[in-house]
């Protein structure tokens, strides 16, 4: 039987027993001299990615009776770790070095800017008692298929709503973890393991895992990609953007959003993408009230985008969402759309329009999740989960007291 991980206070361990996902069979305590089996992982070592013997322990009193020994490890796996960022680096300057891109990427030569595929890490797996979706082992959602099919949208009852509530409370809190962790030299993979974790500790299970064949717990879309992009082993570069797109499923219910980040120093018309995405959602979310139809969405959207000079992306488009991650209605995010429906109290619905710095035309990579604007230029995207209520909209996925602010609410940051 899995057991969730839990933090010693004081001692910097980690008690990890016998779980699915990180047995302590046949391990030994890492102190010298003693035999007893160990169940305690260093908290340090597990952050620092070290794996094996040396970083458990049969008790928090061995570990501190070792502890100003043990340290030396962390510095050692600190300055690898370094070493290897800094080699990260140098391969992304030189093309040399990189790690293998994916299979299906031999020969390809339809690259529309500077972005190119790394290697993919395996799947992390999933603790056997969370819940999972109908997809979690056949990647295929039959529910969904059918409610494509019937077209029918579901007005959730009150206890539904507080189902669909807590989820997106826990997807905020898991894209919040990933979002503080953004910076030069982190790879998306490396954001991916944090969201997987954050899922687990939280009994959730990471909605895109294995959806339709997804390889990850989240989507990460550097730059010219403008949705579904697979997070990899390239090191985030100064001048980046991405966006990191959340869903989890808890008690049934899946919540879903996401955020356009920005790594380092960005140029300003970069920045004003970002916050003109931002804006953006905040238009559509405005525009929905009970009685208005689910097609004036997209207009307000793009009249927005237009504002600046930017474009809006009409391959893809806000869904339904509920007990299935994705089913009706389809909320498209530009003009003259063809969305069918008005919205109606009980309604629940992401909207998430993709705005591009040129043209809003996509390129879909071999992989077939990663979509690229088609001049190379860059996109940017922000999500939420909504519900209509009887006055308005409720955003169940909104920033709470915890989470970080966004760039713009810092004077002067067009200077910066």
């Amino acid at each position: 039987m899995a057991t969730h991980a839990r933090k010693l206070p004081h001692t910097e361990l980690i008690a990890a027993e016998d779980t699915s996902d990180t047995p302590a069979y046949g391990r030994r305590c890492a102190k010298p001299g003693c035999v007893a089996a160990a169940a305690w992982q260093c908290a340090v070592c597990a952050r620092l990615g070290m794996r094996g013997a040396p970083g458990w322990f049969c008790s928090p009193e061995c570990f501190q009776g070792w502890r100003s020994f043990h340290e030396k490890l962390h510095q050692a796996a600190r300055l690898k770790n370094a070493q290897q960022a800094i080699a990260n680096v140098k391969a992304l300057d030189t093309g040399v070095g990189a790690c293998a891109p994916p299979a299906g990427f031999c020969g390809y030569t339809g690259y529309t800017g500077s972005l190119r595929p790394w290697e993919v890490t395996p799947y992390r797996p999933v603790r056997r008692e969370i819940a999972r979706p109908d997809y979690a082992y056949t990647q295929r959602s039959l529910a969904e298929e059918e409610a494509q099919r019937s077209g029918s949208v579901p007005r959730l009852r009150p206890e539904q709503v507080e189902r669909l509530r807590a989820a997106c409370e826990v997807a905020r809190a898991v894209l919040d973890a990933a979002g503080a962790a953004v910076d030069v030299g982190v790879t998306t993979d490396d954001l991916d393991a944090i969201v997987h974790e954050e899922c687990m500790r939280r009994d959730a299970y990471p909605s895109p895992l294995n959806y339709y064949g997804f390889p990850k717990s989240c989507c990460t879309s550097v730059n010219e990609v403008i949705c579904h992009g697979i997070p990899d082993r390239r090191p985030l570069q100064d001048g980046d953007i991405v966006d990191i797109d959340v869903t989890v499923y808890y008690n049934g219910y899946h919540g879903d959003l996401n955020e356009t980040y920005l790594v380092g120093r960005v140029d300003r018309a970069s920045k004003r993408l970002v916050k003109n995405a931002y804006d953006c959602l905040q238009a559509g979310i405005a525009s929905v009230r009970p009685g208005r139809a689910l097609c004036d969405i997209g207009a307000v959207i793009e009249r927005q985008a237009r504002r600046h000079g930017h474009s809006v992306v009409r391959g893809y488009c806000g869904h339904g969402i509920h007990e299935l991650f994705h089913g009706p209605p389809n909320i498209p995010h530009y003009a003259k759309n063809r969305a069918v429906g008005v919205a109606q109290p009980g309604m629940a619905f992401t909207i998430e329009p993709m705005i591009c710095a040129g043209s809003a035309r996509d390129v879909l990579w071999p992989d077939r999740w990663t979509a690229v604007t088609a001049d190379g230029k860059r996109s940017a995207q922000f999500e939420e989960t909504l519900l209509v209520t009887p006055v308005g909209v409720e955003v169940l996925t909104a920033k709470n007291d915890a989470s970080p602010r966004y760039f713009w609410q810092r004077d002067g940051w067009e200077e910066e």
